[in-house]
Parts: C-alpha cells; sequence; structure tokens
C-alpha cells in the first residue's frame, strides 16, 4: 500500500517579512541620500582630473593651482587643486570635441614650476567619459630600475591588498563552514561597506576613521537583516544549498543594480587620504601613513576575530556548528543563534574590506564584482570553511596577483590568480588548510 503522500503549507512569518522590508529599505535609505549628496552629471559629461604633486617636496601636494579645460566650440571649464592636490573638472555632454588643457602657471605657489621639457598645455585623446591628465612639478627624480628592482615594492603591495582582500575572504569561510552557502552575493556587501563609508566621509561630513566605523556597525545590521529576512527562513523551509545558492546570484544581481541605479555608475572617492604622499622605507619601497592604518585595522580584525573563534564560548560554539550542526544543536547549541552571529561578524568584516578598498580603487557599483573572485580564490586555495586557510589564502592570492606583473602583462593579473587557483585545486582539491572528505 502506497503512503499518502506529505501535504506541505507554507507558513507565512511575518517577522521575517518585516525584517527583509526593513534590509531592502536600508540599502534603499543608503544610496538615496548618496544620490542625493554625489553630484550629478548629466549623460555624457566628461570629467577631466588630475593630481599635482611636487617633486621637489617629497611629491606634496600643491594646492590652489587653476587649471582650465577648454573645448574647440571655444567654451572654458576650470578647476582648482584642493588641499590634497586633485582637481576635478566637468564639461557638459552637451559640449562635445577635442579638449586643450591647460596649466595657469601663474597660480604656482613660489618655487614650484613645471618640470623641465614639460608643458602646461595638454592636448588630451581618446573619447573616455573620465580623462585622466599629469602635470609633472619639480625635477625629475625618477630612476630607472629594471624588474628585480621592483619586487620589494610589489611584495609589499600584494602583502596589503592580501591583507584587505583577508576580510573578505574571512566573512565568506565563516558563512560557508556554518551554513554550507556559497554565497555569490558576498560582493555586494563589500559594496555596501565602500558606498557606507562614502556616504559619511562625502555626504555627511564625518571624519574618514569615523566613517569606516559607522559603515562597519552598519554593514553587520545589514548582515544581520540579511540572515533573518532571507537565508534563515530558507534554511526553516529547508531550502537546498544549490537553491540558496541561486538565491544568493539573483540578490547579487538585484543588489549591483540597486547601487547602478542610485550612483549613475559614477567613480566616487572619499573626501580624506585618496592620494597621500609617500614614505621612502630604507629605499626598498613607499608607503604612505594610509596604509599603516590600513594594515593596522586589518591585523587587529582578523586577530581578534581568530582569538574569539579560539577561546570564547560563542567561538567554541561556532565552531561546533561548523563541524556538525544537528550534533551541536543535541548538546543545547542556540544554532540559529550562532548562525546569525556569524552573518553579522561576517558582514562586517566585508563591509570593512569594502572600506580600505575604497580609498586604492573608486567607490563604484562593481568594486565588490571586481573582487569577488578573488575572494572565491583565496577562500579555495586556502581551504573553504577554515578560518586560517581564508586569511593564508587571500596573502597568497594578494602576493600572487602583483608580482605576477613582472611576467605578464597587468591587466593579466587577476587572470594569474585564477590559473593559481586551478593548479591548486588540481594538486589539493580541499585547499591548502582544508580537511579531505571521503566519498561514498
Amino acid at each position: 500500500m502506497t503512503p499518502p503522500r506529505a501535504r506541505w503549507r507554507v507558513r507565512r512569518h511575518p517577522a521575517c517579512l518585516s525584517l527583509l522590508r526593513g534590509s531592502v529599505m536600508l540599502v534603499i535609505a543608503l544610496l538615496a541620500v548618496v544620490a542625493v549628496g554625489a553630484p550629478t552629471y548629466a549623460a555624457g559629461d566628461r570629467t577631466v582630473q588630475g593630481t599635482l604633486r611636487n617633486s621637489a617636496d617629497n611629491n606634496a601636494p600643491v594646492a590652489g593651482v587653476k587649471i582650465s579645460a577648454q573645448t574647440s566650440t571655444g567654451k572654458t571649464y576650470t578647476g582648482v587643486s584642493n588641499d590634497q592636490g586633485r582637481f576635478v573638472i566637468t564639461v557638459p555632454g552637451s559640449d562635445s570635441g577635442t579638449l586643450t588643457v591647460t596649466l595657469d602657471t601663474k597660480t604656482l605657489p613660489d618655487a614650484v614650476q613645471i618640470r623641465d621639457g614639460a608643458s602646461n598645455t595638454l592636448r588630451p585623446t581618446g573619447s573616455l567619459s573620465t580623462i585622466t591628465v599629469n602635470f609633472p612639478l619639480g625635477p625629475d627624480t625618477r630612476q630607472v630600475s629594471t624588474a628585480w628592482d621592483q619586487v620589494p615594492q610589489l611584495l609589499y603591495n600584494g602583502l596589503l591588498f592580501g591583507l584587505v582582500l583577508s576580510l573578505g575572504a574571512l566573512g565568506l569561510s565563516m558563512v560557508f563552514g556554518t551554513t554550507g552557502l556559497s554565497n555569490f552575493s558576498h560582493g555586494e556587501l563589500v559594496t555596501f561597506g565602500a558606498f557606507a563609508t562614502y556616504l559619511g566621509n562625502r555626504v555627511v561630513g564625518l571624519p574618514i576613521v569615523v566613517a569606516v566605523a559607522v559603515a562597519v556597525v552598519l554593514s553587520a545590521l545589514f548582515g544581520y537583516l540579511n540572515d533573518k529576512g532571507l537565508w534563515g527562513p530558507l534554511r526553516r523551509r529547508g531550502t537546498g544549498l544549490i537553491a540558496m545558492m541561486i538565491v544568493s546570484i539573483g540578490l547579487q544581481f538585484l543588489l549591483r543594480n540597486f547601487y547602478q541605479y542610485f550612483t549613475g555608475g559614477r567613480a566616487l572617492t572619499y573626501r580624506e587620504y585618496v592620494t597621500p604622499a609617500g614614505r621612502d622605507a630604507f629605499g626598498l619601497f613607499t608607503y604612505t601613513n594610509r596604509d599603516v592604518v590600513v594594515i593596522s585595522i586589518s591585523l587587529l580584525a582578523l586577530v581578534a576575530v581568530t582569538l574569539a573563534l579560539q577561546f570564547t564560548r560563542l567561538g567554541r560554539a561556532t565552531r561546533a556548528v561548523s563541524d556538525n550542526p544537528a550534533l551541536a544543536s543535541a548538546t543545547g547549541i542556540n544554532v540559529g543563534r550562532v548562525i546569525a552571529t556569524v552573518w553579522i561578524v561576517g558582514t562586517a568584516l566585508a563591509g570593512l574590506s569594502g572600506a580600505f578598498l575604497g580609498f586604492s580603487q573608486s567607490v563604484t557599483y562593481q568594486l565588490g564584482a571586481q573582487v569577488l573572485l578573488l575572494v572565491f580564490a583565496a577562500t579555495c586555495v586556502g581551504g573553504l570553511g577554515s578560518v586560517w586557510g581564508a586569511m593564508i589564502g587571500s596573502i597568497i592570492i594578494g602576493l600572487f596577483v602583483e608580482t605576477s606583473t613582472l611576467v605578464i602583462p597587468s591587466e593579466l593579473k587577476f587572470a594569474g590568480a585564477m590559473v593559481l587557483l586551478v593548479l591548486v585545486l588540481l594538486v589539493r582539491p580541499q585547499g591548502l588548510l582544508g580537511r579531505a572528505e571521503r566519498i561514498g
């Protein structure tokens, strides 16, 4: 006799629906303020930008210099370099034609002059919407170097990038370790942190350190709303991991389109520490004070999370859920609360990573998408679900991406990271620190 087929009844969860609506409203509110506070550009506008630095004064920024952009129609648009030496000139899209960009030498400070052999008038070519021009000031202090002379600088750049990448990779690895979900929308959580930092710093006017802290808090809140409004209900309904992964892909495109709609695809920058002056380190490489702060905070965050997972009660519960959720629940561990905490911490780390990436890269709606594959590569190379694996894999990917430019074009450096991922998975499918699982 065939047993009767079970009938499933979908129960509605008003609280979960409210949390999901709250999560969506948080994103909309954040991006609406960004859209209102950011300068508006008409379709087809061109932007002329650049940074003035005096090589005679340790590449110090030069402020108060007037730069003009004249179109073929005879109209002139001007801009003035700010305290960081940066200038931005917007040319309306209605005024097309070739451009002539001129630096007014009369506005240069005393003892600052155009480099010998350089011109104060440039005629950029191309049809890009953003045109970057360079006016060299002061004597030419550049030295001809071999490829091996670049190794210390590339190693430093790779270590810095790897540390920032490890913040996002650790968050992704924690979520995978406790839920088994490969979250393809993780890159948009990185973008969320960058936009939240931009909002606090550029629109609200907070100091950059405070803006980053606020962005981390907002990211943590966004992660909590994500879990309670979307992923939690899906888990309770018994949705499979493949289906949840597909949902994460849909959420990825949804959030990315939200970012693009409210920002218009513009490249946004913070108000502070965008182009800090470099300092020489023993003649080997150049660093900035901003780099020191980013490295220090990244290390502090990574060490704090690692120690918490090892020595706190919540950390031990998290590792228990990662090993065996059913057994952890049977021993009295609140699995739902542990997973919610992991989402909060993981999204906060992703937001911090996005805030730091906004310094070296412009804040755009594609920021998270550009690093998503690198984050996945780092977690897979180190070992999915492994905290130490995510960090070590990120450092390896960061170093490989930067040093690979010694032998391949810089445009292909991210592709090189994918080749490394394939090679590691061919030799050790579970990653460097992952655990091999028996199948069958």
